[in-house]
């Protein structure tokens, strides 16, 4: 018996996993004692120059990662009217398409239920980025800030 083929998703979502941890390590600096400094000195250095960052700039990398992502919201989506204006059309095309509004009014308030939830949706997704945008941008600040007192240091900074 021959068996089925696997499907590429798996091993795609694998490799995605696998190399997610590495993207966000790429994106701290590398630090070379370019004078000769000795990894224990490397690692005062670091750890000074990190304290002074946390102070200079008021952005802690750790309360950063440790806080909380905006929460979707439960419940029914409810939102800028959109069942209402659903089960208004559906009625009017409901009377229009046969003495059926009430079936229309029902059917126009799942569409709009639909559409609120979408709405919902994208409104939740953009607060996400906006969140992980400004995040982001602490994160840099607070990067920078160490680069900077590493550099006066001695070392080389990429």
């Amino acid at each position: 018996m021959r068996a089925a083929p696997k499907s590429p998703v798996p091993r795609m979502l694998l490799a995605a996993l696998w190399f997610a941890p590495i993207a966000c390590i790429a994106q701290q600096p590398i630090y070379y004692p370019a004078k000769g400094q000795s990894p224990q000195q490397q690692n005062r250095d670091l750890g000074q120059c990190q304290g002074w960052a946390q102070q200079t700039t008021g952005i802690n990398p750790a309360a950063l990662a440790a806080a909380p992502q905006p929460q979707a919201p439960s419940g029914p989506a409810v939102g800028g009217g959109e069942r209402v204006v659903g089960a208004a059309r559906g009625a009017i095309l409901g009377e229009v398409f046969g003495d059926h509004g009430g079936e229309g009014a029902i059917l126009g308030a799942m569409i709009g239920g639909v559409r609120a939830r979408r709405n919902q949706a994208q409104q939740q997704q953009a607060a996400q980025q906006q969140a992980d945008s400004a995040r982001a941008a602490q994160v840099n600040t607070y990067n920078r800030a160490v680069a900077a007192c590493m550099e006066g240091r001695g070392y080389t900074v990429r």
